[in-house]
């Protein structure tokens, strides 16, 4: 039976808590600084045959569309019939519906008459589990195997514990063994209570109940999605978008296209003409490309809409096989923020043509790097840094924000506990002046970070739109390029590469990393004067820029 509007908003409820739960018990427990300071968990609820049915408001796109596409190729290589109360089980396979191999899907099954009928699942960015750089991100990788240790669907624990030839493994492929198996157990505490609320829930509305309310749940989504994308023009709307390099080839170009067709109440996204995939860390694995045009859609509908299953029926997302989007091994997939960044990009701009009321132009995207130790004992500082978001139609872009990291939410460790648990000093963060793209609404300023280094390390990163500016839209001006920058001792200051992979920094030099600016909408000389002054009062704008790129006192 369909439970009445009342029931099913408590139950609707109840299971975004139970993730909600899950994910903060993982932040809780685990023991890398990045999860701990910056939050940076992901909790689902999923039913056995795969559908995702809630997430945490914390969970990113990226990482509950991963957890979706993982839960049937987990339960083919292991039978629902041979699982039993307590088991957990983890995988990270990239091209199995995984991320790549520092994110670490975990999964433990909730039973009904001794059959498992729903899936408690959660995930992170776990310290390190190998690779050519410390904490997972070889930008320089040129396959698979240089990205760290990959785990087929394994048994992870049952109700004894921890399998203890999976966590041998785990610990010999970790620079972090210690903090590696403290995020290993809290992703597994994670999904013990989310179970045990959903097993509250199975004994308080009965096994049909529950069903029923799930099933309502998801079909009134999809009417609220088919309703919201009724009311876009339809047609069909095509756009690309360029990435910077693939830090091999600095020469060699590489392009996201999309062909954007809305018709009856659905959307699809055919990503057809994508460039293909190449050896180089800019490749990514379909839950992620998903996860971006999902993401892309639902920001020009009602935001209110939840993200479950019901809203995925009514979009229609065809990612080429072997393309940048949807690589195949041994291709590496970690650096699946540049590919997708550019697939969300090319989307919102054939939908700023489909929908100009909604525009939007092209913005900065986070600057992913991590600081790590040069030998044992090893410590790794993972973070990323955020661009301007471009502005759009009637608002000046909101400033470092990126275009939300993992597509959902952002997350930055505060300062003081990061130089607690590392050897640096946070001097300094601060919006950069005059970063944001000029127009009649400008873009999103970029920031600027300083980390100075209290003894010798390792800097890696992985950039992107730090070499072709996030352009504006109708006459506005690209926003202003950030990148990555080395202070040496004697105060010199050189740039590096968008990609670098262990480069060594002396104690007492400093790492800079400046974002780049929001592109901004419609002509400069539009804008109002009393936003200038507005803005060159607050800092935002220089006394220069406020003359040269708005005319302020001609």
């Amino acid at each position: 039976m369909t439970p009445d509007p009342l029931t099913a908003e408590v139950l609707r409820n109840a299971l975004v808590v139970a993730a909600e739960e899950a994910g903060i018990v993982v932040v809780r427990s685990a023991y890398s600084t990045f999860i701990v300071e910056g939050s940076d968990a992901s909790a689902a609820v999923l039913d056995a045959g795969g559908r995702l049915i809630a997430h945490s408001m914390a969970t990113t796109l990226m990482n509950s569309m991963a957890l979706k596409l993982a839960l049937p190729e987990l339960l083919a290589d292991i039978p629902p019939d041979t699982m039993r109360p307590g088991d957990v089980y983890a995988l990270n396979d990239a091209y199995r519906g995984g991320v790549h191999t520092n994110d670490l899907l975990v999964y433990r099954p909730v039973f009904v008459r001794d059959t498992p009928a729903y899936f408690t699942a959660t995930m992170i960015h776990v310290s390190d589990l190998g690779g050519l750089s410390a904490g997972g991100m070889a930008p320089l990788a040129t396959d698979i195997f240089l990205e760290g240790l990959q785990l087929p669907p394994v048994r992870l624990a049952t109700a004894a514990g921890l399998e203890p030839a999976v966590e041998a493994i785990l610990e010999a492929n970790s620079r972090t063994p210690d903090k590696v198996m403290g995020d290993v157990r809290a992703l597994v505490a994670g999904t013990a209570v989310a179970a045990a609320r959903m097993e509250s829930l199975i004994a308080e509305y009965g096994e049909d109940g529950l069903a029923a309310g799930v099933a309502g749940y998801l079909d009134h989504t999809e009417a609220r999605t088919r309703a919201a994308l009724a009311e876009l023009p339809e047609g069909r709307f095509e756009a690309s978008y360029p990435i910077d390099d693939d830090g091999i080839d600095p020469d060699r170009p590489h392009h996201v296209r999309v062909a954007v067709t809305l018709a009856r109440r659905t959307a699809a996204l055919d990503f057809t003409g994508t460039d293909p995939q190449v050896p180089a860390a800019i490749n990514a694995s379909a839950s992620q490309s998903l996860a971006a045009a999902v993401f892309a859609i639902r920001c020009f509908l009602d935001p209110a809409i939840p993200m479950n299953d019901g809203c995925l029926r009514a979009i229609d997302v065809h990612l080429p096989e072997g393309s940048l989007l949807n690589a195949r091994s041994p291709h590496p997939c970690g650096g699946r923020y540049v590919p997708i960044y550019a697939a969300m990009e090319a989307v919102f701009q054939a939908l700023s043509d489909a929908v100009p009321e909604r525009a939007i132009a092209a913005s900065g995207i986070l600057q992913p790097f991590s600081i790590s130790a040069v030998g044992a004992p090893y410590w790794i500082h993972l973070s990323y840094d955020f661009g301007g978001v471009g502005a759009r139609r009637g608002l000046d872009g909101p400033d470092a924000t990126g275009v939300h990291f993992g597509v959902g939410r952002n997350s930055v460790p505060q300062a003081e506990p990061v130089e607690s648990r590392c050897p640096l000093i946070v001097e300094s963060i601060e919006t950069i002046p005059d970063s944001g793209g000029p127009g009649r609404h400008r873009g999103g300023l970029g920031s600027r970070t300083v980390y100075r280094f209290l003894e010798d390390c390792h800097v890696t990163t992985r950039g992107d739109r730090l070499r072709l500016a996030p352009p504006g839209r109708e006459g506005g001006l690209p926003g202003r390029l950030g990148g990555f920058y080395r202070r040496r001792l004697d105060g010199t200051v050189e740039r590096l590469a968008s990609k670098v992979n262990n480069v060594r920094f002396a104690a007492g030099e400093a790492f800079i990393v400046e974002t780049t600016g929001g592109g901004g909408l419609g002509a400069a000389s539009e804008r109002d004067r009393e936003a200038v002054l507005a803005d060159l009062d607050a800092g935002r704008v220089s006394a220069r820029g406020a003359a040269e790129d708005y005319g302020l006192g001609n």
